[in-house]
């Protein structure tokens, strides 16, 4: 409790003194466009009367100066007072005395005033009243991790019955990690994160919007996962195929090479599920690769080369037209094809025959294969005990790329 609001009083601090200094700088920046407004309508309002003013106290002055001699022509000597008068007269003439500029009318002269609305101070104070709130238990809380090969099955729950979430929003963080960051936002209440060191704790919180809502709920409290599980990886080298940088994602490639690319260790344990996904850079695919009925992926006990598919003895596999093949035969009951985002996944259970399940006697596995909402069940019958098995794919024609996990 300590801990949380001593949290909760340093974001209510942080945000109020970064709204404080964003209202000042927003306050600022009216202030100062109002000003220059100011400036522009004084100076293009007072620029035509000030010339206007000019050309009168210039017709003023000239008409001073004609007076002036005209009084000096009427004054002087009589030898000179003709050619004053005459001098006189004609500059007379050339000055129209009764000429002046239009004036404008005193209801066309700008006279500026500011208008300031104080609604605005009503308006922010209720809005800054009804800003922020203080939750004690936030509407979401994180349910269960679940370890995954290189990832964690993060599930989380409802607890506030009055809440109705439109949205979740699940972040998480290394334990040596300063920040959260986003990894999943959407409707589900599960997420796989992926990319998982093994060993290593991460911290995870989750929140919600409501329906409506353009805010975020309260995070819930961080709780630490982690997995014990090493991630899932193909095999490196294998012409044909690229993979990523954590060798999670193969892509078959333009090289005119086939054969089947297995997993670099027997690292898929019965128990688990193992998810096959098309992918391109991170999202579901827009276009797959052309199908081939030797196309497949699955599970085998051991690996051999020399084959072009996982068509063969020990060993089960879909084909990308749905096909289900075990040891090599195909099921009458078939999967969809795969297609843009499918996404197939295999589960196996230990069922033993005979007094000891191994040493010659028969081994069974119950099979679970799973595509677009549809599934098949079988059981895998061996001639050894083997729960720790490889994973494969292949595929004809380029395009085709799959991330496991």
């Amino acid at each position: 409790i300590r801990e949380s609001a001593t949290l909760t009083r340093d974001v209510l601090e942080q945000h109020f003194n970064d709204l404080k200094g964003t209202l000042k700088k927003l306050l600022d920046e009216r202030l100062m466009s109002l000003l220059q407004e100011v400036d522009v309508i004084e100076q293009e309002s007072i620029k035509p009367l000030d010339e206007c003013q000019k050309l009168i106290e210039h017709g003023v002055s000239t008409a001073d100066d004609l007076l002036r001699e005209g009084e000096s022509a009427v004054h002087g000597d009589v030898g000179q007072q003709n050619e004053k008068l005459f001098s006189f007269t004609k500059k007379a003439l050339h000055i129209q005395l009764d000429s002046l500029p239009e004036v404008p009318s005193l209801v066309d002269v700008p006279c500026l005033s500011a208008q300031l609305d104080d609604c605005l101070l009503t308006i922010l104070k209720n809005q800054i009243f009804r800003h922020g709130t203080v939750a004690s238990h936030p509407p979401v809380q994180l349910e269960e991790f679940v370890e995954k090969p290189g990832g964690i099955l993060v599930r989380w729950c409802k607890v506030d019955d009055d809440f109705i979430p439109q949205d979740y929003r699940l972040q998480y963080r290394k334990s040596t990690a300063s920040h959260f960051e986003d990894v999943y936002v959407g409707s589900e209440t599960e997420f796989i994160v992926l990319h998982i060191d093994p060993n290593v704790d991460y911290q995870f919180r989750v929140c919600a919007r409501g329906d409506g809502r353009q805010e975020w709920s309260p995070w819930s409290i961080p709780q630490i996962g982690r997995t014990t599980l090493v991630p899932h990886e193909w095999t490196a080298g294998l012409e044909g195929y690229s993979l990523s940088s954590r060798r999670n994602i193969a892509l078959r490639n333009d090289s005119q090479s086939c054969g089947v690319l297995y997993s670099k260790a027997p690292t898929y344990v019965c128990g688990q599920t193992l998810t096959f996904r098309q992918v391109l850079s991170g999202e579901l695919i827009e276009t797959v690769g052309q199908p081939d009925r030797r196309d497949s992926l699955g599970v085998c006990v051991e690996q051999q080369n020399g084959y072009d598919s996982l068509q063969r003895d020990k060993a089960v596999c879909v084909s990308t037209n749905g096909a289900v093949f075990v040891n090599g035969k195909e099921m009458t009951n078939q999967l969809p094809a795969v297609t843009s985002g499918s996404t197939v996944t295999f589960d196996m259970e230990v069922v033993q025959l005979g007094p000891s399940g191994n040493e010659g006697g028969n081994f069974k596995l119950r099979v679970t294969i799973s595509s677009n909402n549809r599934e098949v069940v079988f059981d895998w019958v061996l001639d050894q005990c083997c729960v720790s098995l490889y994973f494969g794919c292949s595929f004809s024609y380029p395009g085709w790329k799959v991330l496991v996990f």
